[in-house]
């Protein structure tokens, strides 16, 4: 009986860890084991389809960078019949091999036949995407120009980013970089412009590649939107070109940047941003209009000029001591360039000179026992505004108070010549666009809408920061000082009576590793220009900032960036026809008997002037390739170009003078506009193959 119950009792034991067991297969089976892999789930799958991505537009609606399709060729080897695959094989490879020129004919024709035989239906086929034009020409190859149906010919879209304009604008247009973040408006409104994918089953084939299921409903992708920016391509291509001008007449510059800004609406029509690469290159890699903020120097001033003007301090003739060009206070000795003595001036002129002794002295002792006061006026002028600009990396302003630790007596004047602040360029240019608008700030912008097919969706555009900056009587007396800076102080290389130019240079040194000067004597500089024209009615705000390695040598701001802004607003001077006095309908006829002077150049180019001109019977023209007015005689006569030497370009047009001088084997470096007035080597003179031609040119005919 009881070798009965042991019996039963160790069954039971066993029943019950079994049941325990099994038990405990189940729970880990139905929630901890992976999930095993069904037939279905093996050969079936959900992708995404691509939505096209929006097209980023200048104002004027041309693509600055646009998604283009392009194709992937495959080939369904099992779609055409054997008797034509055997017969057209070795004429397709031919032709693979003839147009992507990747491999031999041979080689293309074992990989259709291996492919055939392996019963691939997508076999890829070239060594890259091709675009639509090309896409046409593969259909028609042998094989493929039966079709889908029959020559098995597959093409894959995939959609492409290209910027039509190259590296125009490229940094605030934007891009993806090496860690896969897209940057500059591509980034900051990639949300809109990348649209919503579709979504589709696909099916893995027997070679691995996964196809669509034909029949299959697709869910298909909505495209994103365009972006309308406010850039003008034309602007645009000044300031890059001006920028590179300068930057190439230095190899010590590290980098510059360019704004031009439309005063009443705050539109910034051209941003262009240049670093020296790693080859010496000069490219749009970094932003230094948005994200780089440094000590200003001295277009601060004028913020110190608006804030001693507000507070009934001074007026532009208020006299002050400039001294012998230097000032001790405190630990420190400030100084104007090349320690000037200017004595006793008004503040008009101190602007004008930009006289740090001045500033210094005025900021000292209008605001030393009210340090607040100074710094609460700067803020009242928005120059610590963060605009959020929709354009990541926006360097924030710091301009320091009373109180912070870094404070010290020093700091206010220091200050008021524009150091111990920092900015970035764009919004110096905002405060210099507030004072061309009247004192009314305008949040720069660089995108106007977002649109659908030409249907704006969602419209951006101006709009004001609340107060003005000061008041109008302010207003007058800074824009008559900003006048007399190129009229008569720092700037008045880049004066034009044609249209005026109102602003203000700014030489600043850049601290690095602590310090401004190293145990050498080696400095970074800043050189900078801002101003805004015509001033009588400004339409155009612009900055120019140039940036150094460490140099031995001084840069100013005059000498260096005012004559990019010169060039800029020479340029859209040229743009803008209602700038220009109308010609007078009334101006009587040359009665003397004058000839009009015609430049030398290219025969055909001369004789067709002439003709036009009605000047056949009063000149006599030679009939060579190359001719030269003779005034005396009223001829134009035949002019030879000796091989080996130095044409003589003079009084020639640019386009003449360029044309010869790059066919005989030179470079060409030129300034000015007009007529050639000189040519540095002279004509004559031996000058190597590719050496450098520099030639001046001008308007000034009196002289010829």
């Amino acid at each position: 009986m009881d070798n009965l119950i042991k019996r039963i009792y160790f069954f039971y034991v066993i029943l019950i860890g079994l049941t325990i067991w099994i038990t405990g297969n189940i729970i880990y089976l139905q929630y901890f084991a992976p999930k095993a892999l069904t037939s279905d789930d093996i050969a079936y799958r959900q992708e995404e389809i691509e939505a096209n991505r929006g097209s980023i537009l200048a104002k004027d609606g041309r693509p600055l960078s646009v998604s283009l399709p392009y194709y992937q060729i495959r080939m369904d080897c099992m779609v055409p019949e054997e008797s034509l695959f055997n017969s057209e094989v070795e004429n397709l490879a031919k032709a693979l091999s003839q147009f992507f020129n990747d491999k031999s004919a041979n080689s293309y024709k074992e990989e259709l036949i291996k492919a055939r035989k392996e019963n691939k239906r997508y076999k890829a086929l070239g060594n890259r995407l091709v675009d639509y034009s090309e896409m046409l020409e593969i259909k028609k190859f042998p094989i493929f120009k039966l079709g889908v149906n029959k020559g098995g010919i597959i093409t894959e879209q995939k959609n492409k980013r290209i910027n039509p304009y190259g590296r125009l604008a490229y940094r605030t247009i934007g891009f993806m970089n090496t860690e896969g973040v897209r940057v500059g408006i591509e980034g900051s409104y990639d949300q809109y412009l990348k649209g919503i994918p579709g979504k589709q089953r696909v099916q893995r084939m027997l070679g691995g590649e996964w196809v669509p299921i034909i029949g299959e409903e697709i869910e298909l992708p909505k495209d994103g939107l365009d972006i309308l920016t406010t850039i003008d391509v034309d602007i645009q291509e000044v300031a890059e070109n001006a920028l590179r001008d300068q930057l190439s007449r230095s190899n010590v510059f590290e980098g510059a940047t360019a704004i031009v800004m439309e005063v009443k609406s705050g539109a910034i029509r051209a941003v262009a941003n240049m670093k020296r690469g790693r080859k010496g290159e000069f490219d749009e890699s970094y932003n230094y209009a948005v994200g780089f903020a440094t000590e200003p120097g001295s277009t601060f001033k004028l913020a110190t000029l608006v804030a001693l003007i507000e507070d009934g301090y001074v007026n532009l003739e208020t006299k002050v001591d400039a001294g012998d060009g230097k000032w001790r206070y405190s630990t420190h000795t400030f100084s104007d360039t090349g320690n000037k003595g200017y004595g006793e001036i008004n503040v008009k002129e101190a602007f004008e000179k930009s006289s740090n002794v001045s500033f210094a002295k005025l900021a000292v002792k209008h605001y030393a026992n009210n340090e607040k006061r100074y710094v609460e006026k700067i803020k009242t002028m928005r120059l610590n505004e963060k605009f959020n600009l929709g354009i990541m990396g926006e360097a924030n302003a710091v301009i320091h108070s009373p109180g912070d630790k870094i404070w010290s007596k020093l700091t206010l004047p220091s200050m008021s010549i524009g150091y111990a602040t920092l900015l970035t360029p764009l919004q110096t240019l905002a405060f210099y666009n507030a004072i061309a608008n009247n004192g009314k700030m305008m949040k720069p912008y660089f995108v106007e809408n977002m649109q659908r097919d030409g249907i704006i969706e969602e419209k951006l555009g101006p709009q004001e920061i609340e107060g003005a900056i000061c008041s109008s009587k302010t207003l007058r007396m800074v824009h008559t000082a900003l006048r007399g800076v190129v009229e008569n102080g720092t700037a008045k290389s880049i004066n034009d009576e044609r249209y005026l130019i109102s602003g203000k240079t700014g030489t600043a040194r850049i601290a690095f590793d602590g310090r401004y000067i190293d145990a050498s004597g080696n400095r970074k500089h800043q050189a900078s220009f801002a101003g805004f024209f015509p001033s009588d009615n400004p339409q155009y705000s612009v900055i120019v900032v140039l940036y150094t390695n460490l140099t031995r040598d001084n840069f100013y701001g005059g000498a260096w960036a005012a004559p990019v802004f010169k060039q800029i607003a020479d340029k859209i001077y040229s743009f803008n026809p209602q700038w220009n006095n109308p010609l007078d309908p009334k101006v009587k006829k040359d009665t003397t008997g004058n000839l009009p002077h015609i430049l030398a150049g290219r025969g055909e180019s001369v004789r067709n002037a002439v003709e036009l001109l009605a000047l056949a019977q009063k000149i006599t023209v030679s009939k060579g390739e190359w001719l030269r007015e003779d005034t005396v005689s009223n001829t134009l006569t035949n002019y030879e170009l000796i091989k080996d030497t130095v044409p003589n370009v003079l009084d020639m047009g640019l386009k003449d003078a360029i044309y010869l001088l790059e066919n005989m084997g030179y470079r060409v470096n030129f300034r000015g506009r007009g007529r050639v007035i000189s040519q540095n080597p002279s004509a004559g003179e031996f000058l190597q193959k590719n050496g450098l031609m520099e030639i001046t040119l001008s308007n000034n005919y009196e002289n010829r």
